[in-house]
């Protein structure tokens, strides 16, 4: 049995939270560009919560922009799905099985473009939705008239100018606009592209001021791990759209104008919605304490011979590490009059409790990605920002930079560079890898070489009191414990 809205009585698991027959009828307020699981696990997830609430109303249209796959399984499925909730959350285990109702229908940009273009003419539309990946957001030169445009600026700048001339361009009809492409201040970029475009196709100053004057673009952060496509036969049905979400939710939003907290009222169902001034706080927050916890421990956990993070998180030495560095030493590097000790205590729990997640086996490998430009964006400001206080070293922090150091002591074959653990050896993916290879290359001299390198790191980290050698003490354990010479 598939799920769809005829088979929704024959469902019978009272684990699943199932949608009322209101909730299936609600009018169409959401434009979506993007079918991707984040979209699905995270403002549909909020948009749908709120229906079954009676509180937002309303429902989305879906454009599907990219030319792989269809939207037969959407339309068998009557455009339901599940999305499955499994992990930890106030040190609690969750487990959740929602079907989403948010979505009425799904278009394809290629083929249904005009069908799209008309729904500009609804006055319910009052939000436009996006994620086309961070390659999405891009200055493009095309005819906003091309059936359909090529990139998403240019397919948005086509929705809004259709929906400027269906209402002879009235103000209140201008819509908000959230893209969730992981870049800085997407909001703003994407303004800037849409208005470009808009010049470089010559359409009139008045539609240009509507542009910018009716519409308002939010530079948003989303924050929620929704690995992809997931099956659990045990609900008793089929669903060939089924998600899983780890129960962590975040999705900040910058307005200052109260009509767009009106608008987005599915705000006032989760606190995982936040609509502020800055989500300047919020992205400090994700960047240090969860990205640059991953970032600092990453080459630690993988010398120690853990595979994925919810093993590493485990073994009760080292969680105390990632709880000491995150909550003692990233925590009182980004404490500020923005970030107090209360966000950084919350936001740091919560980062425990998703590493610790029992249902995902997210690898370590993975994360060493691109390793020494995450070390460079995500943790030396955090160093930067703590001896700005402080003068101590700070060990943990020192502890995770001599790990990535000794993980980059690689051997070379042809053109790739591959690190040895205790049990394998994986190829290094680093743009950096080289550099760091032929300074390996002078054992006594490597740590230093490496740390004062600003090309790197864009600041020398031995001008901090006492750094230097925390790191080659931690450097010569770790190589003594992996029974190497320095």
């Amino acid at each position: 049995m598939y799920l769809n809205h005829k088979n929704l009585v024959s469902i019978t698991n009272n684990t699943v939270e199932k949608p009322t027959e209101k909730v299936l009828h609600l009018p169409e307020k959401i434009v979506q560009f993007g079918t991707g699981v984040l979209l699905r696990g995270l403002p549909d997830y909020f948009v749908d919560k709120a229906n079954k609430k009676g509180v937002f109303n309303g429902r989305i249209i879906v454009v599907k922009s990219t030319s792989s796959g269809g939207v037969d399984a959407f339309k068998e499925q009557d455009n339901l799905y599940t999305t499955c909730i499994k992990g930890i959350s106030k040190g609690e285990i969750i487990e959740e099985n929602i079907i989403n109702a948010s979505i009425s229908r799904v278009l394809s940009a290629r083929e249904e473009w005009n069908e799209i273009l008309a729904t500009a003419a609804s006055a319910d539309i009052e939000v436009i939705i996006s994620n086309t990946t961070e390659a999405g957001i891009v200055e493009s030169n095309d005819n906003i008239h091309d059936m359909p445009p090529a990139s998403f600026p240019g397919k948005l700048l086509s929705y809004l100018y259709a929906r400027y001339r269906a209402f002879s361009g009235d103000v209140s009809k201008g819509l908000v606009i959230l893209p969730t492409e992981l870049i800085s201040n997407n909001g703003d970029v994407l303004k800037q592209y849409t208005i470009s475009l808009a010049q470089k196709n010559n359409l009139e100053e008045a539609f240009i001021h509507w542009l910018t004057s009716a519409n308002t673009f939010c530079n948003t952060l989303v924050d929620r791990i929704v690995p992809g496509a997931f099956v659990d036969e045990s609900l008793g049905y089929k669903d060939d759209l089924m998600i899983m979400a780890e129960p962590f939710t975040l999705w900040a939003i910058e307005a200052n104008d109260p009509k767009v907290k009106e608008i987005l009222s599915f705000e006032s169902v989760d606190t995982g919605v936040v609509i502020t001034p800055s989500v300047y706080k919020f992205k400090e927050l994700k960047l240090r304490l969860l990205n640059g916890s991953h970032t600092f421990t990453c080459a630690y956990a993988l010398l120690q011979g853990f595979v994925t993070v919810k093993e590493a998180m485990e073994n009760a030495s080292f969680k105390k590490f990632i709880e000491e560095l995150a909550f003692n030493e990233i925590g009182q590097a980004i404490e500020s009059e923005e970030i107090t000790r209360e966000d950084i205590n919350d936001f740091a729990s919560s980062v425990i409790d998703r590493f610790s997640n029992p249902f995902l086996a997210h690898k370590w490998e993975a994360i060493s990605l691109n390793y020494t430009s995450k070390m460079a964006l995500r943790n030396v400001p955090i160093v930067e920002k703590w001896y700005n206080k402080s003068e101590n070293v700070p060990k943990h922090i020192a502890t995770g930079f001599a790990a990535y150091i000794v993980l980059m002591d690689t051997q070379k074959v042809s053109d790739k560079f591959f690190t040895k653990l205790q049990d394998t050896s994986f190829a290094i993916q680093d743009d950096q890898a080289g550099k760091l290879y032929d300074y390996w290359q002078n054992k006594d001299t490597v740590v230093k070489n490496i740390l004062t390198d600003q090309g790197i790191w864009g600041v020398d980290l031995t001008s901090f009191p006492g750094f230097l050698e925390e790191v080659q003490a931690q450097v010569n354990t770790i190589k003594k414990e992996n029974k190497t010479a320095v």
